[in-house]
């Protein structure tokens, strides 16, 4: 009884944290979108600065690296910034338009550690009323209730053979 007992409480534990999916997805995805944004003005500035002098960025990040100490930095700080603006561009271009479904199957493409913990600091968990997060809520109660339904098989199956006596042939 009390084995049921944690069982389904640990399904219904899986069903509201997994249901919380689609929401968190979505504001990730929102915030990356502006994180996206706000590079691409930068990077606009960075390309605007390097024409201004007749250079490619590229270039204009080079000579820029050979002024000195400082201006090295300054010059790896934006090419640090070209590059991020790169990756979470593609990071938003295969998430754009994906539905929560889709969003669990690239969750890879989540995986900005600052855009994901900004996200999750102003995120406040919901009921999930929506088909997907119904979908989500069910397969978190699965994964719970059958993760920890397995432990306590496990742990059942190895106590019972340690406590069966051994026969011996005779």
């Amino acid at each position: 009884m009390i084995l049921r007992a944690l069982t389904l409480a640990a399904g219904l534990t899986g069903a509201a944290g997994l249901s919380q999916f689609p929401e968190f997805s979505q504001q990730y995805a929102q915030r990356l979108g502006g994180a996206v944004d706000e590079l691409a003005r930068q990077v606009a500035r960075y390309e605007a600065d390097a024409s201004a002098q007749d250079m490619a960025l590229g270039a204009y990040l080079q000579a820029l690296a050979a002024e000195g100490p400082l201006a090295r930095t300054q010059s790896e700080n934006i090419a640090e910034d070209v590059a991020r603006h790169a990756r979470l561009s593609e990071a938003l271009a295969q998430l754009q338009g994906a539905g929560p479904f889709t969003r669990a199957r690239l969750a890879g493409w989540m995986g900005d550690r600052q855009i994901a913990a900004r996200a999750w600091q102003a995120y406040r968990p919901a009921a999930p009323l929506t088909f997907e997060g119904a979908m989500f809520a069910g397969a978190g109660f699965l994964i719970g209730w059958l993760g920890l339904g397995a432990v306590f098989a496990f742990c059942a199956g190895g106590w019972s053979l340690l406590r069966r006596p051994v026969r011996r042939a005779g």
